[in-house]
């Protein structure tokens, strides 16, 4: 397919009879195999990608270095990508056209910087400039806006839910795609917001969160790992390395 067609596509998933799974890849090499077990697109984990290069999560890692590894991925698969991007690494607007010449066709945008929850009339022009930007180019870039009230445990539990949907649904009529709230893990919670956002809906799965049929009878559109597949691979050589050294042995090896 061609860009275009890649992100024709990868919005038409959001929006499908089938909820949308993504198992976050973080280099190339997780990337082919995602892709090769029959998923129809790739997500990028930020920070999975930063660790590739020895940063923490967090805009550490230099946005030409992550840009890098977006393309690397980008070439190496058929499949749209979509790029978890932070909060746009100081220039939103640079960031997604950076994205689009990588050869991504969607990116996730946060709504806090360096800890700090962005004031929500400074994100929606983030994002209304991030649609234009994008839409300039002929490339219908997918905007998956997130917010970190319940991520960061921001303000007063009691408020967090409320929030979160004015938030969310701010991000909706600025030109964002898909709203994407992790942090959220009980049913109850992630069903309420599923029926008030204005758009399909993002979960990051996590231990404790219902299962990927669970979430699509919520209403959820979208269900994402984040950092988690990589985590799990580094536990599987873990595993490997502490078998070797504590006994000889390699019965880990596949």
């Amino acid at each position: 397919m061609e860009q275009k067609q890649k992100a024709e596509a990868l919005r038409r998933l959001h929006h499908g009879p089938d909820i949308l799974v993504l198992p976050n890849a973080w280099d190339v090499a997780s990337a082919k195999v995602i892709e090769a077990t029959g998923y129809p697109a790739i997500a990028t984990s930020s920070s999975g990608c930063a660790a590739v290069f020895g940063y923490k999560d967090g805009e550490i890692v230099p946005r030409d270095e992550m840009m890098l590894l977006v393309r690397r991925i980008a070439e190496s698969v058929d499949v749209p990508v979509t790029a978890d991007l932070e909060a746009g690494y100081g220039d939103p607007v640079g960031t997604a056209l950076a994205a689009i010449e990588a050869g991504a066709v969607g990116l996730n945008f946060e709504d806090r910087v360096q800890g700090e929850m962005v004031e929500i009339d400074l994100q929606v022009s983030r994002i209304r400039a991030i649609r234009a930007a994008a839409d300039s180019t002929g490339i219908p870039l997918l905007i998956n806006a997130r917010t970190d009230i319940f991520w960061a445990g921001q303000g007063d539990e009691k408020t967090r839910l409320e929030r979160t949907i004015e938030r969310l649904n701010a991000w909706r009529d600025a030109g964002a795609d898909c709203l994407f709230a992790p942090g959220v893990r009980d049913a109850e919670t992630i069903e309420l917001l599923a029926k008030a956002v204005k758009g399909p809906l993002n979960i990051l799965a996590q231990p404790g969160s219902p299962s990927v049929v669970e979430m699509k009878a919520l209403g959820v559109a979208r269900v994402s790992f984040g950092s988690g597949p990589s985590r799990v691979a580094l536990g599987a050589l873990r595993s490997f390395a502490t078998e070797l050294r504590q006994y000889g042995t390699f019965a880990a090896l596949v």
